[in-house]
């Protein structure tokens, strides 16, 4: 039985463009805890996209797959960020029938034509052939996929060095390069500014990424935890943004419970507070 596809996160980003007014920006978070369950909690939440951590992240190609399959119900745009652009990485990950993956420290155009390579099969790139085997093609259950797949597979690529600051306007214009996703932490570090992101210099390359990459005409996002700093980059131009973590959203929740109720004490009495040694 022949089956379709999703639509990828490029297609998103061209229904975005195309709108008259710009369409609304894409709104997404990371999911970084390698659960399946706490992927799909967070997929019906109502957010436009999930970006699947293994840089970062306790996650394998068995736990992405888990996730991929527990939010493939659930209107959201999963995204899979690999932990380097190597082509037998990319090519297991899309296998698995990712979509939509991001490849991390793109500083440079050749970086991200290796990228784009890794994602397409020959002749246009580099990417093995094993469609009958995955899920990426459903098991050759999707027709025409092997002729179709460049269409059914979104390439984004990140900047996250001053080196790639520099070479935003020549990443951007690589075709196949769907979209450059900003990483301020990264940067700010590549910039002597370690955990500085909000240091006037990171914010002032962040927006000269911003500019290059969408004189490009190429759409570009941003990470910003912070809400007051998601709102200054959307206003800057961000095509999409990812606003939260499941796990920094679990640490911080659970923070705010222990301080709410660790001083509580039948009676209405408060206990003495905890001083360190």
């Amino acid at each position: 039985m022949p089956l379709r596809l999703t639509p990828t996160f490029r297609h998103a980003l061209q229904a975005q463009q195309e709108a008259p007014d710009g369409g609304r920006p894409l709104v997404g978070m990371w999911v970084c805890s390698g659960s399946p369950l706490v992927a799909e909690i967070c997929a019906g939440a109502g957010l436009d996209w999930l970006l699947v951590d293994m840089e970062h992240s306790p996650n394998g190609l068995e736990s992405v797959l888990a996730q991929l399959q527990a939010v493939a119900a659930y209107p959201v745009t999963p995204v899979v960020r690999v932990p380097i652009g190597d082509v037998v990485v990319l090519k297991q990950v899309l296998d698995l029938g990712a979509q939509n993956v991001l490849v991390p420290m793109v500083s440079s155009a050749d970086d991200a034509r290796a990228a784009v390579q890794a994602v397409r099969y020959p002749p246009h790139g580099r990417r093995g052939v094993g469609s009958v085997l995955a899920r990426s093609a459903r098991w050759n259950r999707v027709d025409g996929y092997l002729a179709e797949a460049a269409d059914h597979v979104s390439l984004l690529v990140q900047v996250e060095t001053a080196e790639g600051v520099e070479n935003a306007a020549e990443i951007a214009a690589v075709d196949g390069v769907d979209g450059v996703f900003v990483g301020p932490a990264d940067l700010s570090a590549s910039m002597g500014l370690l955990g500085q992101q909000r240091h006037p210099d990171v914010v002032a390359a962040v927006r000269r990424t911003f500019d290059a990459v969408r004189a490009a005409g190429t759409p570009v996002g941003v990470n910003a935890f912070e809400p007051a700093v998601a709102r200054e980059y959307l206003e800057a131009g961000a095509s999409f943004v990812a606003v939260g973590a499941d796990v920094a959203l679990l640490a911080r929740g659970s923070e705010a419970l222990a301080a709410d109720w660790s001083g509580y004490r039948r009676g209405g009495e408060e206990a003495p507070a905890v001083t360190a040694p």
